[in-house]
């Protein structure tokens, strides 16, 4: 499915949205350049999910964890890992087994230990500052296009 924002509120709007239909254990990975709002769509997951803490990158811890929610929320950067290898050494499959939502920003350096459940979310720069094009795709998740620009 493809969705349109035209501001940082309008994707977490959109991440709020998708964090209602996110069952315990749920991996959802993200994709999209610097800055693309990646960060703002999981803030909005928070959200949804009823998580009262302030959401950050997790440039430089690799994972920041949120709880108090209707699911705990594990928010990983896998920017600095060089392959699937490393999710060892920070405890990835711990972190499945807990129960939460995996939100994976940088994904594609880690895409081969991803499974067939998990929700793809791609952002992209739309022709304005501040407009983005996100699209969405996976189990329990409609193919076709929810709305226009």
């Amino acid at each position: 499915m493809q969705r349109y924002s035209k501001s940082p509120a309008e994707t977490e709007a959109i991440g709020q949205d998708l964090a209602a239909r996110l069952s315990p254990g749920t991996v959802v990975a993200f994709t999209g350049d610097l800055g693309a709002g990646k960060t703002a769509f999981v803030r909005g997951m928070a959200r949804g999910l009823g998580i009262p803490q302030r959401v950050t990158s997790p440039t430089f811890t690799i994972v920041n964890e949120y709880e108090g929610g209707r699911l705990p929320l594990f928010h990983f950067d896998m920017y600095r890992l060089h392959s699937a290898d490393d999710l060892f050494d920070i405890g990835w499959e711990d972190f499945l087994r807990r129960g939460g939502i995996c939100a994976v920003e940088w994904s594609e350096t880690i895409r081969e230990a991803l499974d067939e459940e998990t929700i793809y979310v791609d952002i992209r720069r739309g022709q304005g500052e501040q407009e983005r094009i996100l699209t969405l795709h996976g189990p329990g998740l409609p193919e076709e296009q929810e709305e226009t620009p």
